[in-house]
């Protein structure tokens, strides 16, 4: 009887949990893909000389559309202090771990609607990656 109990308990707790887990990343992402990007990131930056006194906020993302697949899906944002309307992307590719920056930069624009730019700004990189590029899967 005690096999028959457990075999029961097992297969209810796995109906459960398959779709508890499925809303959990539809929701909030790939918890992997959110610590390896909180692992290099900020550290990619710190190397290039940032400190947090020059960034004004910073966090990982998790983009509603398919980007380059090169990449992991989730993405690390940041705002400069000294550009507080532009927003730069950063990626984390899945072969070799390299942070890259991404052209895409959102702008918001004075009337308050974000607009896509790849212009270089002052906290553009000389090689960035597109990341509406290489997206088919």
């Amino acid at each position: 009887m005690n096999k028959k109990i457990s075999w029961i308990l097992a297969i209810t707790i796995f109906i459960v949990m398959v779709p508890v887990s499925f809303f959990y990343v539809l929701n909030n992402g790939n918890p992997y893909t959110k610590y390896i990007n909180n692992n290099h990131v900020p550290t990619y930056l710190n190397e290039k000389g940032y400190t947090k006194n020059d960034i004004k906020e910073m966090s990982y993302v998790e983009p509603k559309y398919l980007i380059n697949k090169d990449f992991y899906h989730g993405h690390y944002m940041v705002i400069f202090k000294d550009e507080p309307n532009m927003t730069y992307y950063y990626g984390v590719t899945k072969k070799g771990k390299e942070v890259k920056q991404f052209c895409e930069k959102d702008v918001l624009l004075k009337d308050g609607v974000t607009d896509l730019t790849e212009d270089k700004t002052k906290h553009s990189e000389k090689k960035c990656v597109s990341s509406l590029k290489n997206r088919d899967r």
